[in-house]
């Protein structure tokens, strides 16, 4: 019987396991094309008859080591690395759903998301519902549609720090027949496993902490292999009826629990083409080999600093899971209670122009579109990500006007406050 490693294992361990002269550390296959020794074999990979590699659009051995090790990180079957985790959420999404179909999703999901379904997918023919996630299962019951192919939702949200109820989420996919797909970029693997809690199907920006350092941009998708197309044969005809592109190949019938993964990688990105380099995948996992060390710290920070911005009498609202007066700190007690992550949204008193002067003063923390990773930094969201949104909009999204979006590094945390003090003056 194989061990089951655990995370702290795999981040390190997994995915590439080299033979007697083999390098130990993972290697770039800086290459788009692969050699075969006549023809039959290359048409053989071509019609998914074998498995290989013939061009880096569609596997790379360095990509897969690491979609492999962020599988193995999730408890899912397979991955799939894209170019971005907007990619990702794209084609995680329109992977099971085409032009006539409707999905529904939370509305506490990041801005580009959020303009990605309600804006893009919208002129591909994909309409879609969004839903207040804390609403009772009864409300979101009604959004469903006979054509809806799926519920997606954000482990936690970015930037409002909402955290998803994963188990009632999945309830209500199941009962209609549809897959669950999280982003769980925010939690990441080391703090929680949607998998475990009834979700179909994982993404992730790992531009964000897996990679951890502001390197390189990324993204990936994670399935489960449970959930059962064939049951659904109806709703899923992509997965479940012969692809004519491939020589009439049925996808559940061929890859049985591969089926979304191959799908996605054989049609999706055959298509579409928005790979992650070789280069950037290697850079990614020299992020994940210490995951599990620095997701520890950003929590530590993070709780540290939500506490003292909760006493300050200059801040006018703090939202981080881990505080004991959350409104989500049940739900994070439940599914993360190893800690949440390194983001805190907070608003200060008074008008947005407070919040803007308060940003400018920092010294070590530095405004920047990004967020997750080692360094500290901070975004003011209406202003900035989704500045296209009305504030009505925002609201709906779980975003106020007045949030402040801090991401906690790992630095001494000490440090971190005494800027965020002399910032507040």
């Amino acid at each position: 019987m194989e061990k089951k490693y655990r995370r702290e294992t795999l981040c390190v361990q997994e995915g590439w396991t080299p033979k007697k002269g083999e390098p130990r550390v993972l290697p770039i296959y800086q290459s788009t094309t692969f050699k075969y020794d006549n023809s039959e074999q290359m048409a053989r990979l071509f019609d998914l008859e074998d498995s290989g590699y013939f061009y880096t659009r569609l596997q790379n051995p360095t990509n897969d080591a690491v979609a492999a090790k962020i599988a193995a990180l999730e408890g899912g079957v397979a991955g799939m690395l894209t170019s971005s985790g907007q990619a990702a959420n794209f084609y995680a999404v329109f992977n099971i759903c085409e032009s006539g179909d409707h999905f529904v999703c939370s509305t506490a999901i990041y801005g580009g998301t959020y303009n990605l379904f309600s804006v893009t997918m919208k002129k591909l023919g994909i309409d879609m519902t969004f839903i207040d996630q804390n609403a009772s299962e009864e409300e979101i019951q009604k959004a469903f549609r006979p054509n809806t192919k799926c519920l997606f939702g954000e482990t936690i949200s970015n930037p409002g720090c909402e955290v998803l109820d994963i188990e009632k989420f999945a309830r209500i996919a199941h009962r209609n027949g549809v897959p669950l797909i999280v982003d769980n970029t925010f939690a990441t693997p080391i703090n929680c496993r949607p998998f475990e809690w009834g979700a179909d199907i994982v993404t992730h920006s790992t531009t964000k902490y897996m990679d951890g350092h502001a390197t390189a941009v990324g993204g990936a998708i994670v399935d489960s292999g449970n959930f059962d197309w064939d049951a659904h044969a109806d709703k899923f005809p992509g997965l479940t009826t012969p692809d004519a592109s491939y020589h009439g190949l049925t996808y559940s019938k061929s890859f049985g629990k591969m089926a979304y993964i191959t799908k996605a990688t054989a049609q999706m990105m055959r298509d579409l083409g928005s790979i992650q380099a070789p280069m950037n995948a290697f850079l990614l996992n020299l992020g994940l080999e210490t995951l599990h060390l620095r997701v520890k710290r950003h929590c530590e920070n993070a709780q540290r600093i939500a506490e003292w911005l909760s006493q300050n009498d200059k801040v006018a609202w703090v939202n981080y899971s881990g505080l004991p007066d959350n409104p989500y700190h049940a739900l994070a007690q439940k599914y993360l209670p190893n800690g949440s992550c390194g983001v805190i949204a907070f608003g200060l008193k008074g008008s947005r122009e407070e919040a803007i002067r308060f940003m400018d003063n920092l010294k070590l923390i530095c405004i920047v579109t990004h967020v997750a990773d080692a360094r500290s930094c901070v975004l003011h969201p209406a202003s900035h990500t989704h500045r296209q949104l009305s504030d009505e909009q925002l609201r709906e999204a779980g975003v106020a006007p007045d949030l402040i979006r801090l991401s906690v590094g790992i630095e001494n945390v000490e440090d971190l406050i005494a800027d965020i003090e002399q910032a507040l003056g």
